[in-house]
């Protein structure tokens, strides 16, 4: 990196078999709080279940406690974009719920989300906009595999959203993806759009957050009085998806993901390679 710059943190395989431990308590987690996700369940009642998957694998929040984070996930819904807090609030039919949560096991760590449709009366372009949202994460990751630089993950991103047919979403460029290993936050960013530069190289040992996060609107936010919740501006709904990826010598691996990210890389013609404890 050039001199003032971030420095990157390169794990050793069993540093990344590690956070693997991790990713996959939290894709556990994760499970358990989407099945927990219907109408009339408060946001803080999925916290807690989450919270209790965590401490029956001897895992902890990363979440919790962060900057004074006051809970152990991010529940936003609607037009909460990320970083909303749990409460009891009840969830609605038709509402779109982001959970966002992480883990950390012997003191590496995961980070993931997905984005939940409540109950049964879905609106279509909600529907529409999990699903590109999911397949942007998918093709950015598929992108990631075969790439030289971390802007070529934003290109990918990119480009898949804007070559979707119907109506337009935006793509946020105030948030973004991030380093991943021995913290939750690390260099480098991982931007989700085509920002014409080409960012710091891939390397084995790289541990990566890749996630988009789209919205039906503008893509102008604020934060509230909590400091931390974001909101769309003009009240659009948005989705965020996410999986931490880790790099090696024999290719990709999506350590939050139950398969490694078989399923999710598949369309793309792309493969991952676990490393074998």
């Amino acid at each position: 990196m050039a001199f003032g710059q971030p420095k990157i943190e390169y794990k050793s395989n069993s540093e990344i078999l590690k956070m693997r431990q991790a990713g996959l308590v939290l894709a556990e987690a994760l499970d358990e709080a989407v099945a927990m996700a219907r109408p009339g369940v408060t946001t803080e009642a999925i916290n807690k279940v989450f919270g209790k998957v965590l401490e029956r694998n001897n895992a902890t929040s990363n979440f919790l406690g962060y900057h004074g984070f006051p809970a152990n996930i991010c529940a936003s819904v609607n037009h909460e974009v990320v970083h909303g807090f749990p409460s009891d609030y009840e969830l609605k039919d038709g509402d779109v719920l982001k959970i966002d949560g992480g883990a950390i096991v012997d003191g590496w760590h995961s980070d993931s989300a997905r984005t939940v449709l409540v109950g049964k009366n879905i609106d279509p372009a909600d529907q529409r906009l999990s699903d590109i949202t999911e397949q942007a994460m998918w093709a950015g990751i598929a992108a990631a595999a075969n790439a030289r630089f971390i802007g070529q993950i934003g290109q990918a991103i990119d480009e898949y959203v804007t070559s979707q047919p119907g109506d337009e979403l935006g793509i946020l460029e105030d948030y973004c993806g991030h380093g991943i290993g021995s913290a939750m936050h690390m260099a480098p960013d991982v931007l989700n759009y085509n920002s014409g530069h080409r960012g710091p190289r891939i390397k084995p040992g790289m541990a990566l957050a890749i996630e988009p996060m789209l919205v039906r609107g503008g893509i102008e936010t604020s934060v509230l009085e909590d400091d931390w919740t974001v909101v769309t501006n003009d009240k659009s709904n948005a989705s965020q998806w996410e999986h931490t990826v880790a790099f090696h010598l024999g290719g990709i691996w999506v350590l939050s993901a139950h398969d490694g990210g078989e399923a999710g890389l598949a369309p793309f013609g792309v493969t991952p390679s676990p490393i074998k404890a």
